[in-house]
């Protein structure tokens, strides 16, 4: 590790030591350690031709025509970046999806694009944690000795 010293204004410190004591952080260190970590995975900071899991969580009013209908002929057409999906009823009008995608960055950031960009869609976010994909072999008593790992890069 590396010490850094960062200068900061006397409300920003104060907001900073709330944020400590209010996500119970046992430190200043460990919560601006995460602070940057999010920061850094947002779209835009982080390397484009990477892998990575995401989580893309949206909001949509299902009654908006044709919008269910353009939403699952995209997963459809992203069908190999997709991991999981959820989709819950939040009132009668209203749905949470949440998909759990994992691929190259760029492909995860143009199918969040094209999720977030139809009309209907009120709220979403598209959550990256960049990985790294080892092959590793192994006996696991079962006859497959070769398969591949999923590790977050140690730059996070």
């Amino acid at each position: 590790m590396q010490r850094v010293t960062v200068t900061l204004p006397g409300p920003l410190c104060e907001e900073l030591d709330r944020y400590v004591t209010d996500r119970r952080y046992d430190n200043r260190s460990e919560a601006v350690r995460d602070l940057l970590r999010t920061a850094l995975r947002q779209p835009g900071s982080t390397a484009e031709d990477g892998e990575a899991m995401g989580v893309l969580s949206y909001v949509f009013d299902h009654h908006t025509r044709e919008l269910a209908s353009r939403l699952m002929h995209h997963h459809h057409d992203n069908h190999a970046l997709s991991v999981s999906t959820s989709h819950v009823h939040l009132d009668h009008d209203t749905c949470l999806e949440t998909a759990i995608l994992r691929g190259p960055i760029a492909a995860l950031q143009a199918y969040a694009d094209g999720v977030l960009g139809q009309r209907g869609v009120k709220h979403g976010n598209l959550f990256l944690i960049p990985i790294e994909t080892k092959a590793h072999a192994h006996d696991h008593g079962h006859g497959h000795t070769s398969h591949e790992h999923v590790h977050v890069k140690d730059s996070f």
